[in-house]
């Protein structure tokens, strides 16, 4: 399960960055959980479903749709508290902690423990869908995607500290460098983040600073 340490710094991320996007991004009105539906089917073509041709699950690709999902799921869940990220994080781990995993929509209960990851990614997306989205379908679903929440942190801080990290080298000017020394970025970000102790106070410091490093002068 996330700590609170994991969602506080998250959530603060998250909330950097949409400042850094639009510093109104809270009364913007932005469908944050209309852009989770649309990365859900997208986890959903990557998982596979046609049933009448031979496809393969694509695990890396679904897991890099989770992250992108729990981008807008922390972005919707910050404005549903209008704002105040600490009372966002005390919400969040009070739904980590139910001991069970149930979903009511449209009438029917769910149980993802018994249904497999096909069937919860579709139940995810029709949440959204509706407007709404159930923080502890989504970590189960991590967990059916073999992503533990220590990988989902590590693959979210990764991914939010590199967005700002471009941003702040020229990215929207169109000066950024995204290839060092023959590799691009996000292969440097992948070596930063192993070197790193995830439970380190200033993890997404750190990270930022490894890129920082060995970006080109």
């Amino acid at each position: 399960m996330l700590s609170q340490q994991q969602l506080a710094t998250m959530l603060s991320l998250q909330n950097k960055m949409n400042t850094k996007v639009n510093p109104q991004w809270l009364t913007a009105g932005y469908g944050y959980l209309r852009a989770a539906m649309v990365e859900s089917v997208e986890a959903i073509e990557h998982h596979g479903w046609k049933w009448w041709k031979a496809q393969q699950k694509d695990l890396p690709q679904l897991q890099m749709e989770l992250v992108d999902i729990w981008h807008f799921a922390l972005s919707a869940s910050i404005i549903d508290y209008q704002g105040d990220v600490q009372a966002t994080a005390d919400a969040l781990a009070a739904q980590l902690a139910q001991t069970s995993v149930q979903v009511q929509f449209d009438g029917t209960d769910y149980h993802p423990e018994q249904q497999s990851l096909l069937d919860n990614l579709e139940l995810m997306a029709g949440l959204c869908a509706a407007k709404r989205f159930s923080v502890p379908l989504f970590m189960h679903i991590a967990g059916q995607s073999e992503m533990s929440s220590d990988e989902l942190f590590r693959q979210y801080v990764g991914k939010n500290v590199l967005n700002f990290f471009r941003q702040d080298n020229g990215y929207k000017a169109g000066t950024y460098i995204k290839e060092w020394h023959g590799r691009e970025d996000n292969e440097h970000l992948v070596e930063v983040l192993a070197a790193l102790d995830i439970n380190h106070e200033g993890y997404a410091d750190q990270v930022y600073a490894g890129l920082a490093e060995r970006y080109p002068a």
